[in-house]
């Protein structure tokens, strides 16, 4: 079996052979822009490490793993637009550095670029496949939709934000790891597990991720710690906190909410100092926990050998051990 990193450079490597036509030069550059600014590719790698474990070729699997790459890429693209974000990885997005109008017809064409990845798995599976990614590309636009109308709404539920999470961020993985996992020969039990393994898992990590935002340790963790509470981002902290305040916690919370004119670090401060007197970090691990539990018990019924599920236990711990 190929390690993750074999995996990574194979979808690396093909990410750099994707080729688009010249011209019109605006419509296909922010195309290659935004596949060349990175990341892990750990979408794409799941979906050739499921076929892998199955016995299946991964780098006959590479087309449909590009497909979920340039469709995640597609999805960033206009989330930046509707969060009008001036920076992706670094570097200017692709609305800074054209314009949005050029970055939502650029957008539109990675979307047909996916289909067109996709289209190339054996015939045998093409329906089934085509029925996962179709799901799951509107799974992640609902998902999407929730967030924004969280943005708008006063209190947002524990169970609303866990379902909008798994929408927007897990369905992608679980997606991902049951294409891999069918045309890697699986039955459809096992591809239905290995989604489950990947949504459950995927939600964990978002919950971690709104821990670390609040608690990591900025040079470690990669990015601005504070910056959900500055921007009153609904995380599950915040939603646990409106949740339990009461009295002079509740009243204390709702002034830094509605401030418009604030000390950002300041704020950082204190409405941290109500997440510890409320424990709300310990109510997030403990849902964390249970998410990835779920992950490993979906996992666990898999029918292969321990020692092939070891690969997708040990990416799996490698994603929830991440510096604090």
């Amino acid at each position: 079996m190929n390690t993750l990193k074999d995996l990574q450079l194979l979808i690396e490597k093909g990410v750099t052979d994707l080729s688009f036509p010249l011209r019109p030069i605006e419509l296909y550059e922010p195309i290659t822009y935004i596949l060349a600014l990175g990341g892990k590719r750990l979408r794409p790698a799941l979906l050739l490490m499921a076929c892998d474990m199955f016995g299946g070729d991964a780098r006959a699997a590479v087309p449909p793993a590009l497909a979920i790459e340039v469709f995640h890429n597609f999805t960033l693209v206009h989330d930046d637009i509707m969060d009008n974000a001036p920076l992706r990885r670094g570097k200017a997005t692709v609305h800074e550095k054209w314009n949005p109008n050029v970055a939502i017809l650029s957008g539109d064409v990675m979307l047909v670029e996916a289909y067109k990845l996709i289209m190339q798995v054996d015939d045998r599976i093409l329906r089934s496949v085509l029925e996962i990614f179709n799901n799951t590309a509107v799974g992640v636009c609902e998902g999407q939709q929730y967030d924004m109308n969280f943005e708008q709404q006063q209190r947002v539920e524990i169970a609303d934000y866990l379902e909008m999470i798994r929408l927007k961020t897990a369905v992608l993985l679980g997606g991902a790891l049951k294409i891999g996992a069918l045309i890697g020969g699986a039955s459809n039990q096992d591809a239905d597990l290995l989604c489950q393994f990947g949504e459950q898992l995927g939600i964990a990590f978002q919950l971690q991720d709104d821990i670390l935002d609040v608690y990591g340790d900025p040079d470690k963790f990669g990015k601005q710690v504070g910056g959900d509470i500055i921007s009153n981002k609904k995380t599950f902290l915040l939603i646990k906190a409106l949740e339990l305040a009461a009295d002079e916690q509740a009243a204390e919370l709702q002034r830094w909410l509605d401030a418009t004119s604030f000390d950002p670090a300041e704020k950082v401060a204190a409405v941290t100092a109500i997440y510890d007197r409320l424990e709300v970090r310990k109510h997030a691990e403990r849902a964390m926990h249970t998410y990835t539990k779920q992950a490993f018990e979906a996992l666990a019924q898999v029918s292969l050998t321990d020692d092939r599920k070891q690969y997708l236990r040990d990416f799996a711990d490698g994603l929830m051990v991440r510096e604090k």
